[in-house]
């Protein structure tokens, strides 16, 4: 303990995750406070590239401690044919920011995403249909909250 008898205060973690895939990204926003993550936005990523400019923008907004990618592996825990481009972005993102950038196993989380959002939409939570932009935001949500869990 500090000389002041005070434990020392740990500083709230803000957390960007991103669901890194071929043609979109999802991105969700947490904290170590809540413990909780809550779905931004889903980026493009399609044959012009990753939204480089829109994740500056997010990283701007948010101002985030740590950046958390999913790494898709196969269900046997094996690399998948995404693991090496979404290790790839996670280097890319943390080059451009300087932001402690981590990778968390995604296995299942889109499909953990795709279920909650369809329980939500059958318990009236949610009015709008499921599209697959809510998935993968849903899924970078599920991504942050298994890191946050982890800590």
């Amino acid at each position: 303990m500090p000389e002041n008898g005070h434990a020392a205060t740990i500083p709230p973690i803000v957390a960007l995750a991103f669901d890194f895939g071929r043609k979109r990204i999802g991105v969700a926003t947490g904290d170590s406070v809540t413990g909780r993550a809550s779905p931004l936005t889903t980026l493009s990523s399609g044959p012009a590239g990753v939204d480089w400019p829109a994740i500056a923008r997010l990283v701007d907004q948010w101002h985030p401690t740590v950046l958390v990618v999913g790494l898709p592996t196969n269900a046997d825990g094996t690399p998948a044919a995404l693991t090496e481009p979404a290790k790839q972005f996670a280097r890319e993102l943390a080059t451009r920011h300087g932001i402690d950038t981590v990778t968390v196993d995604e296995r299942f989380s889109s499909l953990e995403a795709s279920e909650a959002l369809r329980q939500a939409r059958r318990t009236g939570t949610r009015k709008r249909r499921v599209r697959r932009e809510d998935v993968d935001a849903a899924a970078a949500c599920v991504i942050l909250e298994r890191w946050l869990d982890s800590r």
